[in-house]
C-alpha cells in the first residue's frame, strides 16, 4: 500500500491520498510520528546536486506495528524555466521532491518507477499538473504485492559485487559489526550512494530486507530538548532487552510450544491482502585517522603457531593461484514458502530461524538520517543503530557511534580497542574474504556478466554469506561449539552470544539446522598461503602496513640507484632490494603484541 506526497521548502504541498484522514490533499499537517518526513524527503545538501534519491524509514503510526518504507526522488530547476510560476515561488531555483511511502521494502523497484515519473513531472514545468502523480499511485498499488519479496526484485540496485570490489575484506568486518548490534554510522554524499551501500550490506543477511526490518524504526520523535532528561518513565532499551535470560526465554518457549500450532498461522506463501482504505495509510578527528586501522594487523598467536605447524603437503591447500578445494554452495532452502511468525521476535522466520532478530528491541535501521534526528544517536531508548548520514556534524560526533564507515575511502573508524579486538579477522575469515574478492575480481572485466552471472555475481555473493551465517549458527548448537566457533574469532563469538539476536534465536528450536554442516566453511590447517594472505591483508589495509610498504618501495629505489652509481649490475641491486624487503617484513610482526595489548600506543 503506497502513499504519494510532494514536498517543497520542507513542508507537504500535496499528498494522495491525504496523510491525515479528513484533511485535504494540500494539507501540510503531519502526524507527530512523521514530523521529520519533509527533512527526509529533501535531504541535507540537496542544493549541491541536480537530482538524487533517498531511502528512509518512518515509525509506525498509533495502533500500527510495522515500519513504513519511504523512497524520495528530488530534482531542482531554474524558476524562470517554469511555464506557470506560482506566487510562492520566490527564489531563482525550485527544489521539489516526490515521495512514495510503502508497506513493502521494495526500494530499488519503487525508485526505478519513481525516478521516471519525477523526471516527467518536472518536464511539464507546471507543478499544478498532479494527475501524473495520482496515476503513479494507482499503478504501483496494482503492480506491487508481497509476492515481489520472494524474488530478486527486492535487491534491484543493490550490487553486492560493487560492494566487494570497493570494501574487499572489510565487508566481512561490517557484517560482524551488525551481528554484534553496534552503533554504526555510514557517511558519504550524495545520498543515493549512501543508502544503496547501507542497504547492500544488509542484503548479505538472509531475509533481513524482506522480513527483518518490520521493527527497525520504532522510535519516538523528541518534542523538546529537555525531554531526554526529564522523563523518569523511559527505560533503557539495553536494560529491557537484556533483562530476560536465555533460561527465561526458553521457559516461555516451552510454555507456548504446546498450544502453538503452525497450522493456525496465516498462510504466508499466499499474496498478502493489499486492499485498504485509500484515505489512510495503514502500514501492515585527526588522531583517530592515524590509528584507526591499526587493529587490522597480524594476529600474534597465528605467527607463533605458524613456525611449527606449517605442513608442506598442505602448502597449496588454500593458495588462490592454484584454486580452492572448497566450493561454497548456496542454501537453496530459504524457507520462503514456509514462513511462520517467531514466538519471541515476532518476525516472519524461515525454517532456520532467519532473519535474525537484529533490528528489534530498540536497534534501529535508518538508511538516511536527517540532521533533525540527531538526538536519536544518544536517545536512552535506542540501544543501537545502523544509520546513514551526509551531514558532517554526524561524523564529528564520533563518540556517539561505535564505528563510522567512510564509504568514499572504504575506511572503518573504530576507537574502542576492545571492539577492534572482537573484529580481528581469523585465518579462516581471511580465507573466506580472499575467496570472495578473488572470484569477484576475476570477473570484473567480464562485460557479459554485469552482476547477473552466478559465480562472482550478486546472488552468488549473498549465497556465500548465507552459508557463513548458517554455518555459524549450526556451530553454536554443537557440544564442542567452543572449538568450532574459534575459527570465527573467540572474542567475536563471546560478544555475539550476549546479543539480543543470538539469545532470541537460540531460545527456539530450528529442526532444519540439522542439515547444515557445523564449522567454518574455510576451516583447515594453517599453510604458507595463509601467511601470504595475512601479510597482504595487513600491508594493504593497516596504517603501519601502508607506511612499511612505502618504505620498502623507497628503499628499493634507493638501492637500485646506488647500484647503478657504483657500477653494480641491476640484478645485484635488485637482490639487495629483495633482502631489504625481507627485513621490513620481519619487522612487521615485531610490534604486533604491543598493538594488541595497547592499541592506543600503536603510533
Amino acid at each position: 500500500i503506497l502513499q504519494l506526497s510532494f514536498y517543497f521548502l520542507f513542508q507537504v504541498e500535496f499528498s494522495y491520498p491525504p496523510i491525515i484522514p479528513g484533511a485535504g490533499h494540500d494539507s501540510n499537517t503531519l502526524p507527530e510520528e512523521w514530523k521529520y518526513l519533509p527533512f527526509l524527503a529533501l535531504p541535507d545538501g540537496a542544493h549541491n546536486h541536480q537530482e538524487d534519491t533517498v531511502y528512509f524509514h518512518l515509525p509506525p503510526l498509533d495502533g500500527q506495528q510495522k515500519c513504513v518504507y519511504g523512497v524520495s526522488c528530488y530534482r531542482q530547476m531554474e524558476a524562470k524555466a517554469l511555464k506557470v510560476r506560482e506566487a510562492d515561488i520566490t527564489r531563482e531555483t525550485v527544489q521539489k521532491s516526490v515521495c512514495v511511502l510503502s508497506q513493502l521494502p521494495l526500494f530499488g523497484l519503487i525508485q526505478a518507477k519513481l525516478q521516471l515519473i519525477t523526471h516527467a513531472y518536472f518536464e511539464e514545468k507546471d507543478f499544478s499538473q498532479i494527475s501524473i502523480l495520482k496515476e503513479l499511485y494507482d499503478h504501483m498499488n496494482r503492480s506491487l504485492s508481497c509476492t515481489a519479496l520472494e524474488g530478486s526484485q527486492i535487491y534491484l540496485g543493490l550490487s553486492a559485487r560493487d560492494l566487494i570490489l570497493h570494501f574487499k575484506h572489510k565487508v566481512l568486518i561490517l557484517f560482524k559489526l551488525i551481528l554484534l548490534e553496534k552503533k554504526i554510522l555510514f557517511y558519504v554524499t550524495p545520498v543515493k550512494r549512501l543508502v544503496e551501500t547501507l542497504m547492500t550490506v544488509l542484503s548479505l543477511f538472509p531475509g533481513i530486507i524482506e522480513h527483518g526490518l518490520a521493527d527497525s524504526s520504532h522510535y519516538q520523535p523528541r518534542r523538546s530538548i529537555s525531554e531526554d532528561f526529564s522523563s523518569p518513565e523511559i527505560i533503557s532499551a539495553d536494560e529491557e532487552s537484556l533483562s530476560m535470560s536465555t533460561t527465561d526465554i526458553t521457559n516461555i518457549s516451552k510454555e507456548l510450544e504446546g498450544r502453538y500450532d503452525v497450522s493456525d498461522q496465516p498462510d504466508q506463501s499466499k499474496p498478502c491482502n493489499t486492499t485498504l482504505d485509500t484515505h489512510y495509510l495503514q502500514p501492515h578527528a585527526g588522531s583517530l585517522l592515524d590509528s584507526e586501522c591499526e587493529w587490522e594487523t597480524l594476529e600474534p598467536h597465528v605467527m607463533d603457531e605458524m613456525e611449527g605447524k606449517v605442513d608442506v603437503a598442505h602448502s597449496n591447500m588454500f593458495d588462490t593461484d592454484s584454486g580452492l578445494p572448497i566450493t561454497v554452495q548456496p542454501q537453496s532452502a530459504t524457507g520462503q514458502g514456509m514462513l511462520t511468525s517467531g514466538l519471541i521476535s515476532g518476525l516472519q522466520e524461515d525454517q532456520y530461524g532467519l532473519p535474525l532478530a537484529i533490528f528489534t528491541k530498540g536497534y534501529l535501521c535508518m538508511p538516511y538520517m536527517a540532521l533533525q534526528q540527531h538526538h536519536l544517536l544518544s536517545d536512552i531508548s535506542v540501544r543501537g543503530f545502523v544509520a546513514g548520514a551526509t551531514n558532517i556534524l554526524f561524523r564529528q560526533q564520533r563518540h556517539l557511534s561505535d564505528a563510522i564507515v567512510d564509504v568514499d575511502e572504504a575506511r572503518i573508524q573504530i576507537h574502542d580497542p576492545e571492539l577492534r579486538k572482537m573484529l580481528y579477522l581469523s585465518t579462516a575469515d581471511l580465507r573466506f574474504a580472499d575467496y570472495l574478492v578473488k572470484h569477484v575480481t576475476e570477473n570484473k572485466e567480464d562485460v557479459f556478466l554485469d552482476g547477473t552471472g552466478w559465480e562472482g555475481g550478486d546472488e552468488w555473493i549473498r549465497a556465500q554469506f548465507g552459508l557463513y551465517i548458517h554455518s555459524l549458527l549450526s556451530s553454536a548448537l554443537q557440544q564442542d561449539h567452543e572449538r568450532l566457533l574459534a575459527d570465527y574469532g573467540t572474542a567475536f563469538t563471546s560478544a555475539w552470544k550476549i546479543t539480543h539476536n543470538y539469545r532470541v534465536w537460540i531460545s527456539n528450536k530450528h529442526l532444519a539446522m540439522a542439515s547444515i554442516t557445523p564449522g567454518h566453511p574455510f576451516q583447515g590447517q594453517y599453510s604458507v598461503a595463509d601467511v601470504k594472505i595475512r601479510l597482504s591483508h595487513s600491508m594493504q589495509n593497516s596504517e603501519r602496513g601502508k607506511k612499511i610498504g612505502n618504505a620498502v618501495m623507497s628503499t628499493s629505489r634507493s638501492v637500485v640507484q646506488t647500484g647503478k652509481a657504483v657500477g653494480q649490475s641491476v640484478g645485484g641491486a635488485l637482490t639487495v632490494a629483495k633482502s631489504a624487503m625481507s627485513s621490513w617484513f620481519s619487522m612487521l610482526a615485531q610490534p604486533t603484541a604491543a598493538v594488541s595489548a595497547s592499541p592506543q600506543s600503536a603510533d
